[in-house]
């Protein structure tokens, strides 16, 4: 139902508001701010984010499964924002890679289990990015900062 590249639009248009929002915070709060005690700093969930689209997009364009959880060097809020421009080109590098029958295939996930698409991976990653991102939002109103508007991508 979806294009490649419309696909490839949606991802960007996330990626977008997930960067908009990172520019809203402080920069120590960036890496300092929780909600409560039991959760992680905006950073980190985005580095989460990165990590995963890293590995699953690599992946399913090459079959080669790496995913290290701490594989970004991010020290400042110019770090993580470098990480998210560099592995989003990563991603549109691969993309062309990844043909619409590779998405259709099931295989098991080499990283969390049950066997699933290749697409259902891919709105994995997406759905992941729009839930740590919501937590920013909560974070950035905590902290008394209106949120970048969600429509604008």
């Amino acid at each position: 139902m979806l294009s490649m590249t419309e696909l490839l639009e949606i991802l960007e248009g996330n990626r977008k508001l997930t960067i908009r929002t990172i520019e809203a915070f402080p920069e120590d709060e960036l890496f300092t701010f929780t909600a409560v005690e039991s959760m992680r700093p905006y950073s980190e969930m985005v580095q989460e984010v990165l990590g995963i689209e890293t590995g699953y997009v690599r992946g399913i364009a090459t079959s080669v499964w790496d995913w290290q959880p701490d594989q970004f060097d991010v020290q400042s809020k110019a770090d993580l924002l470098a990480a998210c421009h560099s592995v989003r080109n990563q991603t549109i590098e691969l993309w062309e890679k990844i043909t619409e029958e590779r998405l259709a295939l099931v295989e098991s996930d080499p990283f969390f289990g049950p066997p699933t698409s290749h697409f259902s991976r891919l709105l994995y990653c997406l759905e992941n990015e729009i839930h740590h991102r919501g937590q920013g939002f909560v974070y950035l109103r905590a902290l008394g900062i209106e949120p970048p508007m969600f429509f604008e991508r």
